[in-house]
């Protein structure tokens, strides 16, 4: 690949940076992620990359310091002369908050989206957004990219009889489409939602009975609305549950509950590092990093990503 191409890592998650360095056959940019002794982020990009297409791949989850860092990384870029800066983002975290649906509250999405530009990214390329419309907060071109390929190939491999797609309201299209392509009917969890990070899954809309059901998610965080479900779908004469969720969020005592819970299995993609989870045997981590690779050289090639919505 054109030797003017070139991949920066931030620290939020070097183990899918290195996969997708891997896919492309170009090696990761020497840059240094250090800290001053009062804690405060220092970078330094020990590459020239004057001219060069630049792709700095960073999720955006807690700790704040990784949305910090790759603003610093941004603004680095962008003094280093780089020709065009594309922030590829897997997660792209303070995405919950795309409303103002309390009094005095604010819009973080916006604002990240916002913090995001002004530090000189030209383009955004991520991965299931918490809401689709949220591409339409940056004013610069965003590509959203599709996790559901990955989990098709999953339940492909796996043969899985007699499936049922479980979506909640805000995850409708896309589990839709999900639905669609494994050639499963469609349940609808009935949920609300009195507090953040606080839900009560209260019903399943439509049948699940005798059949192997899919939870399909855009992320897992306290795992609270996964738990209830796969309770409500055992009750309701479930066969099995799985859960098929992009981001691995995992806060609090998640992946205790899920442990305990009646969920036999969940999959989840690499948009988030796990090495410090501690993951147990009921989850399964799979690649994305193939689907951001080939978005990253169609970019780079300025070539139509389209396909890699379907």
């Amino acid at each position: 690949m054109d030797d003017k191409i070139k991949l920066i890592a931030g620290n939020s998650n070097r183990p899918l940076a290195e996969k997708i360095s891997d896919f492309l056959k170009v090696p990761l940019c020497d840059a240094g992620i250090y800290r001053f002794s009062d804690g405060e982020i220092g970078v330094k990009i020990n590459e020239n990359i004057r001219g060069a297409d630049v792709f700095i791949i960073q999720s955006t989850n807690y700790p704040a310091e990784n949305l910090l860092e790759l603003l610093i990384l941004l603004d680095a870029a962008t003094r280093a002369s780089a020709r065009r800066i594309t922030a590829v983002i897997p997660y792209f975290g303070y995405a919950r908050q795309d409303r103002k649906d309390q009094p005095r509250v604010p819009i973080t999405a916006k604002l990240v989206a916002n913090l995001i530009a002004t530090a000189g990214a030209n383009r955004v390329l991520t991965m299931d957004l918490h809401a689709a419309q949220i591409q339409g907060f940056f004013d610069i071109p965003t590509d959203h990219l599709f996790s559901n390929p990955v989990f098709y190939e999953y339940v492909s491999q796996h043969e899985l009889k007699d499936p049922v797609a479980v979506s909640d309201i805000g995850s409708i299209k896309m589990v839709r489409a999900f639905a669609k392509r494994i050639q499963a009917p469609l349940a609808v969890l009935d949920k609300r939602r009195p507090s953040a990070n606080l839900a009560e899954v209260l019903n399943i809309i439509g049948d699940v009975e005798g059949k192997n059901a899919i939870i399909r998610d855009d992320m897992v965080d306290t795992g609270g609305t996964l738990t209830q479900a796969a309770q409500v779908l055992a009750a309701k004469g479930a066969k099995s549950v799985l859960a098929f969720c992009t981001h691995p969020v995992l806060s609090g005592n998640a992946i205790d509950s899920i442990e305990k819970s009646s969920i036999q299995k969940i999959i989840v993609a690499d948009t988030i590092a796990t090495d410090d989870k501690k993951l147990t045997n009921k989850f399964e981590v799979i690649s994305v990093s193939h689907l951001f690779g080939e978005a990253i050289k169609r970019t780079h090639d300025e070539e139509s990503v389209s396909i890699l919505f379907e």
